[in-house]
């Protein structure tokens, strides 16, 4: 399992194992998983993939929600399926969410919303603004409400609404739902750059390539169908160009926005990786990180194939 915040190198450390290990990659990150959207979101390029298999990468309509229950269950079956063939799954994305609740076998209880609740929510979200309901949520969960940035209304306004209907924060909830034995056993790397300074160079550059690639024209279609493609018109990348569309900010400003509200969530994501149980931190861009993590990887699982041949 590989993690790290944005721009740090997860798919092509994950390619490149793939080949050491003759293993498929499963994408952890909670909008490549949406079709269409391949620039804002960095979704790997057949050239980046270099022919290796990876799975869970636009595969759901943008107006079609999907959820982290959704995600694991998805990914379970993958993984499964990757170990019938003989290979070795790979899982890579910066969505600390999905990462932890696959490795800790999390599980998901039945989602039970109040149609009126959740409008008074919305409501209160119209009057009062997102940053104000994110106060509401750190007054009551904290740790939870550290992991999300203001503008992911949908999960601020969902936890609310658990917290409103049962009395239980999603901190309580997700503790609860943690499976008494982990389901796999995990390799779990991380990787990080030596500063944050080179980290937010590699972002702005990552910003500026995605606008040599043409995310304007896709945060358009987005902001077109923004009534109906709700994940996506909250999503990092797409919303910070709605004021230009509106004719409220120059273009420069809101690229200016993109890199600010990247550098902030890669900060939340280095924060939630931080809180992982048994993570290898490993150097980003490092030429043999690969080498050093494949053969970390087979020591440990040699000395379970001998022991499955006794």
């Amino acid at each position: 399992m590989l993690c790290g915040p944005t721009a740090s190198g997860k798919t092509a450390l994950a390619v490149m194992l793939a080949k050491a290990l003759d293993g498929e990659v499963i994408s952890a990150d909670s909008m490549q998983i949406y079709s269409g959207l391949t620039v804002g979101t960095a979704a790997p390029q057949p050239e980046e993939m270099q022919g290796i298999a990876h799975h869970l990468i636009g595969v759901i309509p943008p107006q079609q929600s999907f959820s982290v229950a959704d995600w694991t269950a998805a990914a379970a079956e993958k993984i499964a399926d990757i170990h019938r063939r003989g290979k070795i799954p790979i899982i890579a994305g910066g969505t600390g969410l999905y990462l932890s609740s696959l490795m800790n076998g999390v599980r998901f209880q039945e989602e039970k919303t109040d149609p009126a609740l959740r409008e008074k929510l919305r409501e209160e979200l119209g009057r009062e603004g997102a940053e104000a309901m994110h106060a509401r949520l750190m007054a009551v969960d904290a740790p939870y409400a550290q992991t999300l940035h203001p503008n992911n209304t949908g999960r601020v306004l969902r936890a609310l609404e658990v917290y409103l209907q049962t009395g239980q924060t999603m901190t309580e909830r997700l503790a609860d739902s943690l499976m008494p034995e982990k389901p796999y056993d995990v390799c779990l790397y991380g990787l990080n750059y030596d500063s944050r300074t080179e980290l937010y160079e590699k972002i702005e550059r990552r910003v500026d390539i995605m606008m040599e690639k043409g995310i304007l024209d896709e945060a358009r279609l987005v902001y077109k169908n923004r009534e109906c493609w709700h994940t996506a018109a909250q999503a990092i990348g797409y919303k910070e160009f709605f004021p230009f569309f509106e004719g409220t900010m120059p273009l420069e400003l809101c690229v200016d926005e993109l890199k600010k509200a990247t550098r902030h969530y890669a900060k939340r994501q280095l924060t939630w990786f931080r809180r992982m149980e048994g993570i290898v931190w490993e150097r980003a861009a490092d030429p043999q990180a690969a080498q050093r993590i494949a053969q970390a990887f087979l020591q440990k699982a040699l000395p379970k194939a001998d022991e499955a041949l006794i």
